[in-house]
């Protein structure tokens, strides 16, 4: 019998950092939400003690570099599994884009073995099993709309974004989250307002949220990367209502909420760079699978 996960992609509509912490992470406070682009977790029982991960995209590692490897892992060597799986990965999420593609995948694997070995884990306790494995998988285990503060891990949910159209655009490009929080300055940031936004969301201003989007790693990122800023031009110049790199990008999001001009923009774009994508918000936590 195989299990079947969806696994969304994120934007983050608000990104700030405050400080390095003593453990070398930064600490931050994030307004992320998930878009209706999403990986597909395929989990099937095998009777070896063994982790296979497969996939059709060879930009995924198929070993313990893997974040769905070491959540399977975890869970094997936290409640003592001696069954095996197969993980096979339906890739749509690009990699390295700033969506938290493979956290999601991760999370959507502990949620799928929680499932399939029958655990009956809380989902709280998924979530904070996910902190060991990455700072977004956290947030990802719940999926929908949060404030994420520490590293990342400590997740508060909150309202689902006014409906909108998001048009994705990703450069041929990767990006390492590590490297751009190595060249961030946190003497020179200039900080997002997080409470504007989350005033936004409780209130379901979509003029308020578009008014209050920011993330302090664009500046980083755009400097290494200004093909990051050129996509975000365009946006604005195709009518978007708001403009912002996603994460450590390179990923750019722009937001409206007119369909006709959604496409305009995806049409405009498509000139640029290869992977854009029309999505919607999925705003709430709601079943994945």
């Amino acid at each position: 019998m195989r299990f079947s996960e969806k696994a969304p992609a994120k934007i983050n509509l608000v990104l700030d950092t405050l400080y390095k912490r003593a453990d070398g992470y930064h600490e931050v406070e994030m307004v992320m939400t998930t878009v209706d682009l999403a990986d597909r977790i395929e989990l099937t029982p095998l009777r070896e003690d063994e982790i296979i991960i497969a996939s059709e995209s060879h930009f995924v590692p198929c070993d313990e570099r893997n974040l769905a490897y070491q959540a399977a892992q975890l869970m094997k060597n936290k409640y003592h599994i001696r069954e095996g799986v197969e993980i096979f990965i339906e890739k749509q999420i690009p990699v390295a884009a700033g969506l938290a593609g493979g956290s999601s995948d991760a999370a959507a694997v502990l949620r799928g073995l929680n499932k399939m070995w029958e655990l009956n884990i809380p989902l709280d306790e998924l979530a904070a099993m996910g902190a060991a494995i990455g700072s977004d998988v956290s947030f990802c285990v719940y999926s929908g709309t949060a404030l994420a503060t520490g590293r990342g891990e400590k997740i508060q949910a909150l309202p689902s974004p006014p409906a909108c159209w998001v048009v994705l655009a990703k450069p041929a490009i990767g990006v390492s989250t590590k490297t751009i929080y190595q060249s961030l300055n946190i003497e020179e940031i200039n900080h997002p307002d997080v409470s504007v936004m989350t005033a936004a969301l409780h209130n379901g201003d979509y003029e308020q949220m578009c008014a209050s989007i920011g993330n302090v790693l664009e500046p980083v990122t755009t400097k290494l990367h200004p093909e990051v800023e050129q996509i975000k031009e365009h946006m604005k110049e195709f009518g978007a209502d708001a403009v912002l790199m996603s994460g450590s990008g390179p990923t750019v999001f722009g937001l409206t909420q007119q369909e006709t001009r959604a496409q305009r923009i995806y049409n405009g774009l498509r000139g640029y760079c290869d992977e854009v994508y029309i999505v919607r918000m999925l705003g709430s936590r709601t079943p994945l699978d």
